[in-house]
């Protein structure tokens, strides 16, 4: 759909099309995670809430944890889960972190807002669990989801809130508005208020979090457009920087955070 912009909304979220075997990543996500799970250390479905969903993995390296690192999947609320994205908690434990992955009710079962509360509540379960900083991050809905635990009306307890130091969005979806005009809008059903309420970009922050919009290079221009909103929306308030990821796209963008040494996985863990 478009609107007085003209801008094509329906073509302006499409990933896989504009990617080289785009349809075929999700087994490859699959594929990778498995194997990593068959060695990782940690616990896996641990539960956060009543339903069988609301649970979460986490990973732990083989000594006593410098904190807790958190990446919450993305899928537009409308898809994926815990263990599509279970390797790309290698680079925080090979650094000494945990890694909590969290899944959520996906839509029409949960609108955005319970989703928020719902992270929230998976975050401070696995704070329960790992002492120190919390380092979060999420990718595209995911990299919503990270940023509006450390906004003004954030979910998270007081005492959860403090510990978080860091927050990483890749390629993340800071302004929801545009999701109205979207096809995708019958199922989350967001109305003018909740796409407001629960856009990062439109909202105020925590200062004491450092924040990084991290964008691939080769991004569709929206994401591209959220990252810089966000980072322009947010730079007068707290620790805020925009970094572009040369080459990458909106489905390898993530890739870093196998890698203690790659400049994503420095970023979500660096204080």
């Amino acid at each position: 759909m478009m609107d007085e912009s003209g801008i094509d909304w329906e073509d302006a979220f499409a990933n896989a099309a504009y990617i080289d075997g785009g349809a075929g990543y999700p087994d490859i996500w699959a594929a990778r995670a498995a194997a990593f799970r068959a060695t990782a250390k940690g616990h896996r479905d641990l539960s956060y809430g009543a339903d069988p969903r609301l649970t979460f993995d986490l990973f732990l390296p083989d000594h006593p944890p410098k904190g807790l690192s958190v990446f919450i999947h993305g899928g537009f609320w409308l898809a994926f889960g815990k263990s599509d994205w279970s390797d790309l908690a290698q680079g925080a434990i090979d650094s000494g972190w945990a890694m909590a992955i969290p899944q959520y009710t996906l839509a029409p079962g949960a609108r955005i807002a319970d989703v928020t509360r719902q992270v929230a509540s998976a975050i401070a379960t696995a704070a329960a669990r790992v002492a120190g900083p919390i380092h979060l991050s999420g990718h595209s809905a995911g990299g919503q989801l990270a940023c509006r635990m450390i906004c003004n009306d954030s979910p998270l307890p007081a005492q959860v809130l403090s510990r978080v130091k860091n927050v990483v969005s890749i390629s993340g979806v800071h302004d929801l508005r545009p999701l109205r005009l979207h096809s995708m809008n019958e199922t989350l059903g967001l109305d003018a208020a909740e796409a407001h309420s629960e856009s990062p970009a439109l909202m105020g922050r925590h200062p004491t979090a450092k924040v990084t919009a991290w964008v691939g290079e080769h991004e569709r221009p929206e994401f591209l457009r959220q990252s810089a909103l966000l980072t322009e929306r947010w730079r007068d308030t707290g620790p805020t920087q925009l970094r572009l990821d040369a080459g990458r796209h909106h489905f390898n963008v993530i890739d870093g955070l196998k890698s203690a040494n790659h400049p994503l996985t420095q970023a979500l863990l660096d204080a």
